[in-house]
């Protein structure tokens, strides 16, 4: 079985969508002083690699911890929209040419190529975002969520979260942003997972996405 780690690592000083809160590690016990080690971690719900619920928007929403195990491993396709240019639309265009994968998928993960500016101001820059058409797409199927390899579905300027608040307002799924290693999971449908810290009516949570083939 080959797996793909497509998870940034959690560490201080990372990457933060602006305004919100950086991590912070404290070591609080040592194998030296304790006999164990043992970290207190401080994390907002939406950094690094992480899943949103419609009650990330919305104040009566479906959280995370009320979904079903389930709801966060599926089949998933990769649909390659690199060819997008900054600040421009993923369209339907990205999506024909993968036939009818694109319905049979449970997940459908957008890879910009953003994660590669993972680190550097770029990644605060114009990424590539949906377009009505395929946000209207995504509402009318059923899959379990998207994901993207950038900050998110809302272009980072937008602080109405007016995509989020579309989506979640006609479905019951996920959001998942800051993806990595898209490019490496080929163009065919394969195994997905992004487990949530189950954490009491959360409104996110960092998860650990990988993608698996059999």
């Amino acid at each position: 079985m080959k797996v793909i780690d497509l998870t940034h690592t959690i560490r201080e000083h990372m990457p933060v969508f602006p305004g919100t809160e950086e991590p912070s590690l404290q070591t609080v016990s040592t194998c030296e002083t304790d006999g164990f080690k043992e970290t207190k971690i401080s994390i907002c719900t939406h950094v690094g690699t992480h899943a949103d619920p419609p009650a990330h928007v919305l104040n009566e929403g479906t959280t995370l911890d009320q979904y079903d195990a389930g709801q966060f491993i599926g089949k998933a396709l990769v649909v390659d929209c690199r060819r997008v240019k900054e600040g421009g639309a993923i369209t339907m265009d990205c999506l024909r040419p993968y036939g009818d994968k694109v319905e049979k998928a449970e997940f459908l993960l957008f890879h910009t190529g953003w994660d590669a500016y993972w680190g550097t101001p770029q990644y605060f820059g114009d990424y590539p975002c949906i377009d009505d058409s395929v946000l209207e797409y995504v509402v009318a199927g059923s899959y379990k969520g998207i994901g993207f390899d950038t900050f998110g579905i809302d272009p980072i300027g937008d602080e109405e979260l007016t995509r989020h608040r579309k989506l979640f307002q006609r479905r019951e799924m996920i959001n998942i942003e800051n993806l990595k290693n898209l490019h490496l999971c080929g163009s065919g449908l394969f195994w997905f997972g992004c487990f949530p810290l189950k954490v009491h009516q959360s409104d996110g949570a960092p998860v650990r996405a990988v993608a698996w083939f059999e």
